[in-house]
C-alpha cells in the first residue's frame, strides 16, 4: 500500500463534485483503498496541484494525428480532408502504426488522459487481404496504449460499404469486412490485455446497411458499442433518401440506441433524434475541436443532457489533443450557437470529461477519486501563466487550464508521467509522421 497526501482534490459529492484539501489516499493493487480529506498523515507522499481524476478520451482515430497541421493547408471540405486521411491509412503498416500510436497514445497520456476508445477500422493489408492474424492491426493499438502506460476500449468497427450501396474502393478495401459473421467472429477472438476492453462499432449508416444492422444489435449485447452519426447534413439526406428515416431512427428501429450505445458527433440532429437518445439514456460523444477543424457545426449539446443523454469528450481526429479544450469548448461553441452564456457548469463538464467518458468506454470502475475506483489521477499546475490567477478550483481546471499543465499523470496506481517529458514525446511524434509522410512522397 502507498499512501499520498494530495493538496486539493476533486472528489464526488451529492452535488456532483467538490475539490478538498489535504486529501489523504491508500492505493493498493491499482485501485484506491482509502480517501480521507482533512488529513494530516505523518509518513505520506504529498501531491502538490490540483488533482482531479483520470481523462477519458472517447473517440480516437490515432493515424489521424499523422494530419495535424496539413489538411489546414487549403480551404478544402469534409470530403477533401477525407481523401488525404484515406492518403494516410493506405499507406500504413503494423510496425509504422505501432510507433505513431505509442506516440500520440503518449501525447494523450500528457494531457491528463488515462483511457482511450480507439475507432478502430484499418484491419486488413493495403491490397485488402488479411493479415495471419486477422487482428493484427487491433493488437497493435493494445500494444501501443500499452506501452504508454494507459488504458485502451478498442471500438473494433464493422465497415462493410463506402456509401449507401457503393462497394468500398481505394484505402477502403483496408476497413472491410466480408459480412457480420466474418466480423463477430473476428471480434470474438480479439483480446488486447487487461489493459484493454474490447468494445464495437459500426462506422455510420453509411458503411453499414439496414439489412445487417438486427445482426449486429444481436451480437453487441452489453459490449460499449459506437457509431458515427449525423456528422455531415449530406449523411442525413443520403439516409433519408435510402431509408425514409434519420440515422439515429435507423439506428434506434434496430435496436442500438441504449445504455451502452454512443452516438459520435451527433450534430445535425431533429427534435425525435435528440428524444431517441435522451430517452434511452445513451451517450453522445462530442468531439469539438474535430468539429470545428472540420466545419462540421456544432451539435445541440444542452438539449441532449436535458432530454437524458450523458455526454462525453473526444479527440477524434487529434487536431488537438487537449481534454481542456474539449471541456471548455462543449461551453463555448454553444455560447456561438445560441449568443447566451451559462450552459455548462464547471462540474458538468469535469463529469463529461471523467465518470461518464470512462462509463461509456466500458470501465465503470474509473474517473472518480473514491474507493474501489482505479486509481487515476491527474495533477494541475494552479499556478501557470494560463491557471494564475484563476482561482484553486474547478473553474480553473474547467476554463483556463490547458494540455500543457498538467504535470503528473497516474494510471492504475502507477505514475506514467512526470515532469519533463514533452519534448521526448514531442520528438517521438516527430519521428513516427516523418516516418509515414517520407513513404508517401
Amino acid at each position: 500500500m502507498t499512501a499520498y497526501l494530495l493538496e486539493r482534490a476533486w472528489l464526488p459529492s451529492a452535488s456532483g463534485g467538490a475539490f478538498r484539501d489535504d486529501v489523504l489516499v491508500e492505493v493498493e493493487g491499482g485501485r484506491f483503498t482509502a480517501v480521507t480529506p482533512d488529513s494530516d498523515p505523518p509518513r505520506a507522499i504529498p501531491v502538490r496541484g490540483l488533482v482531479v481524476p483520470g481523462l477519458a478520451n472517447t473517440h480516437s482515430h490515432a493515424f489521424h494525428r499523422a494530419l495535424r497541421g496539413r489538411t489546414q493547408r487549403e480551404r478544402g471540405t469534409f470530403w477533401t480532408w477525407r481523401d488525404q486521411m484515406y492518403a494516410v491509412a493506405a499507406r500504413l503498416d503494423p510496425d509504422s502504426y505501432l510507433a505513431l500510436a505509442r506516440a500520440t497514445y503518449r501525447e494523450m497520456a500528457a494531457a491528463g488522459i488515462t483511457c482511450v476508445g480507439e475507432f478502430h477500422y484499418v484491419h486488413r493489408r493495403p491490397d485488402g487481404s488479411t493479415y495471419d492474424d486477422p487482428n493484427e492491426m487491433g493488437l497493435v493499438l493494445a500494444e501501443a496504449a500499452r506501452q504508454a502506460g494507459i488504458r485502451i476500449t478498442l471500438l473494433d468497427t464493422l465497415y462493410l460499404s463506402s456509401g449507401f450501396g457503393v462497394a468500398p474502393r481505394g484505402a477502403q478495401v483496408r476497413y472491410v469486412d466480408g459480412s457480420v459473421e466474418e466480423w463477430t467472429s473476428r471480434v470474438d477472438a480479439l483480446d488486447g490485455g487487461a489493459h484493454a476492453v474490447t468494445g464495437a462499432a459500426v462506422h455510420s449508416v453509411r458503411a453499414v446497411p439496414a439489412s445487417e444492422l438486427d445482426a449486429v444489435a444481436s451480437w453487441v449485447g452489453e459490449r460499449p458499442f459506437h457509431a458515427h452519426v449525423s456528422e455531415q447534413v449530406a449523411e442525413n439526406e443520403a439516409c433519408l433518401e435510402a431509408y425514409g428515416v434519420t440515422p439515429t431512427r435507423l439506428l434506434a428501429d434496430h435496436g442500438l440506441v441504449g445504455p451502452t450505445t454512443s452516438l459520435v458527433h451527433a450534430t445535425h440532429l431533429t427534435d425525435d433524434d435528440i428524444a431517441l437518445i435522451g430517452g434511452a439514456r445513451a451517450f453522445a460523444a462530442f468531439c469539438p475541436t474535430t468539429e470545428r477543424d472540420l466545419g462540421d457545426g456544432i451539435g445541440p449539446s444542452r438539449r441532449l443532457h436535458d432530454a437524458g443523454a450523458r455526454l462525453t469528450l473526444g479527440s477524434d481526429s487529434h487536431a488537438v489533443i487537449d481534454p481542456f479544450e474539449e471541456m471548455r469548448a462543449l461551453e463555448l461553441d454553444e455560447r456561438l450557437a445560441t449568443q447566451q452564456r451559462g450552459h455548462w457548469s464547471a462540474p458538468e463538464l469535469l463529469e463529461a470529461a471523467t465518470a461518464a467518458g470512462h462509463a461509456s468506454l466500458g470501465w465503470s470502475d474509473a474517473g472518480a477519486i473514491a474507493v474501489g475506483q482505479r486509481a487515476d489521477l491527474v495533477v494541475v499546475d494552479p499556478a501557470s501563466p494560463r491557471t494564475a490567477g484563476a482561482g484553486r478550483d474547478e473553474g480553473a481546471v474547467a476554463f483556463a487550464a490547458c494540455a500543457e499543465d498538467v504535470q503528473r499523470v497516474m494510471v492504475d496506481g502507477r505514475w506514467v508521467v512526470e515532469e519533463g517529458q514533452r519534448y521526448d514525446i514531442g520528438l517521438e511524434l516527430e519521428a513516427a509522421i516523418a516516418g509515414i509522410w517520407g513513404e508517401m512522397t
